[in-house]
């Protein structure tokens, strides 16, 4: 009887720990979920386009061709930073109202 009885405890306190372990993950992952829709909601708010995907995707494709551009005036290619440089602003355009 003590034996089963020494089961059952165990199966319930690992069961609670378990519980805690899922609860305070959850709550952590709420936590960043809600923190990270609160930055793209500003982000998208301060620069004035949408919040989807396509915008913040379109919106990291031209500071990527910023930093090109960045990159190829520090290796001293003019032409190319300049071309990269207004792709990006191009491309920036299309997103930033």
């Amino acid at each position: 009887m003590h034996v089963e009885g020494f089961f059952e405890w165990l199966g319930q306190a690992l069961g609670a720990l378990i519980r805690f372990v899922v609860d305070g993950l959850s709550g952590l992952f709420n936590g960043l979920t809600h923190a990270g829709g609160n930055f793209i909601d500003g982000l998208a708010r301060t620069l004035g386009m949408d919040t989807s995907l396509i915008s913040i995707l379109i919106l990291v494709i031209g500071l990527m061709l910023l930093y090109s551009a960045i990159r190829a005036f520090m290796r001293a290619s003019v032409v190319l930073g300049v071309i990269w440089l207004l792709l990006g602003l191009w491309v920036l355009s299309l997103v930033v109202h």
